[in-house]
């Protein structure tokens, strides 16, 4: 009875392939966080989260499991007890590790369908992003979130047509100077609109983001993989 209302929207065999499917989840902050929790809320049966980090104060305002009573526990943990309170039967691993170009055969990226980039590190994501690109899996792709209000300007590119992104922008320069390409295509949600920080007396510090916008990308990429899975034929 948890997923009558999605397997109306769905179909029962749509449903089903969601329930069989596997996906991964680099990064539960602002973005990933709200894409894990939409995919197993929808009915994904197996899906692992990996993020190295804890939850902070500054995580409260946008990421999905950070409160006032997780802040020092460990983000996938957290996530993952939230998940199976969700949906007690869903396959969910979590994996308290950074991906970055040292390590990634730890993660046996082969064995999944659907492999989602929401990391923030330009290094590492060039080498998710290369890497989850000749595995055989779909690959889905956050491009920046931060320093962003409206929700309505977020869109949905192949990785080397995203526009007026920053980090898009970014990230093709820096694969162009090492040599480094994808193999398959990558499906990128991304936002043109840049915002300057409203920084006290002018000390810069971390970029601004709000939960309406990171939220948004978050579902934009789980709704993306959801009509993969379910709405082909």
């Amino acid at each position: 009875m948890i997923f009558e209302r999605s397997q109306l929207v769905l179909g029962a065999e749509g449903l089903r392939r969601l329930q069989e499917a596997r996906a991964i989840v680099f990064g539960v902050g602002g973005v990933g966080s709200w894409c894990a929790e939409a995919l197993v809320r929808s009915g994904l049966g197996h899906l692992t989260i990996v993020d190295p980090d804890t939850v902070a104060e500054s995580n409260i305002n946008r990421q999905l499991m950070a409160t006032t009573l997780t802040i020092g526990k460990a983000k996938v943990e957290v996530m993952r007890a939230r998940l199976l309170e969700i949906n007690p039967e869903a396959d969910i691993v979590a994996i308290q590790e950074r991906f970055s170009r040292e390590n990634p055969l730890r993660f046996s990226l082969e064995q999944y369908d659907y492999v989602v980039d929401a990391i923030d590190s330009l290094s590492d994501k060039i080498s998710l992003i290369a890497t989850a690109s000749r595995s055989g899996a779909k690959v889905f792709s956050s491009m920046g979130a931060a320093c962003k209000n409206d929700p309505t300007r977020i869109r949905v590119a192949p990785f080397w047509e995203v526009s007026g992104c920053p980090l898009g922008a970014a990230l093709r320069k820096k694969m162009r100077q090492t040599g480094i390409t994808t193999e398959s295509e990558v499906t990128c949600v991304f936002s043109d609109e840049l915002i300057p920080n409203k920084w006290d007396s002018g000390t810069k510090g971390p970029n601004g983001s709000l939960v309406t916008v990171t939220g948004t990308f978050g579902l934009t990429i789980a709704s993306l993989v959801i009509q993969d899975i379910c709405l082909k034929n």
